[in-house]
């Protein structure tokens, strides 16, 4: 079974690394625009399969091709936080995140020849108590710019969360549990079977 990412998100490049997969990566661009009028699940499977389907206009992948593309959105008092348009949204997000809770969705979007498997996961995230010179020296250092809800849990932000209910690694972008849940389940294969 081949296996393509089609990502450029290093840190979803990571996670099936670390797991041990083989995998070639392969970037789309899409239309990332968050539609405020969809539940958040709604959005992100939305987003995730509207890569899969910009996947397929550019590359003919056979049945023994598994096509992964995933979606992350951080979801707060109503409002979807994609990635910060600029430092000062970077600031404003962090501000509000700080000392609540929030959630994170990612969708998952797989193909294998016509075979299509959707699904998402959702995981609650608490900041702790944030002061501001805090919140401006992690915008300053440029590190949330490219990540949704404008930081990365597995880098410095880390000490900012205080508790974590749900896949960790959902939050960082590739919820490999559910993944392998969806593989098994629509496909037939162990994601076990996959790892060299």
């Amino acid at each position: 079974m081949n296996i393509v990412l089609a990502s450029k998100s290093k840190r979803r490049q990571k996670i099936l690394q670390n797991l041990g997969i083989n995998f070639k990566s392969f970037s789309v661009d899409t239309d990332e625009k968050n539609v405020p009028s969809l539940p958040p699940d709604e959005l992100v499977t939305g987003l995730a399969v509207r890569k899969l389907n910009a996947v397929s206009e550019q590359k003919n992948y056979d049945d023994q091709t598994l096509v992964i593309c995933a979606d992350t959105i951080v979801y707060y008092d109503g409002l979807i936080m994609g990635k910060p348009e600029s430092a000062a949204d970077a600031f404003n997000t962090l501000t509000m995140l700080s000392g609540n809770w929030h959630e994170v969705y990612t969708g998952v979007a797989l193909r294998i020849g016509d075979k299509l498997s959707v699904d998402y996961e959702v995981t609650r995230v608490k900041f702790r108590e944030l002061s501001i010179d805090e919140i401006e020296k992690y915008v300053d250092s440029g590190e949330p710019m490219d990540k949704a809800g404008a930081y990365g849990i597995q880098d410095t932000a880390g000490i900012f969360v205080e508790a974590i209910e749900g896949d960790f690694f959902n939050v960082v972008g590739l919820p490999v549990c559910k993944m392998g849940q969806m593989i098994k389940n629509d496909f037939g294969l162990n994601i076990i079977d996959l790892i060299k």
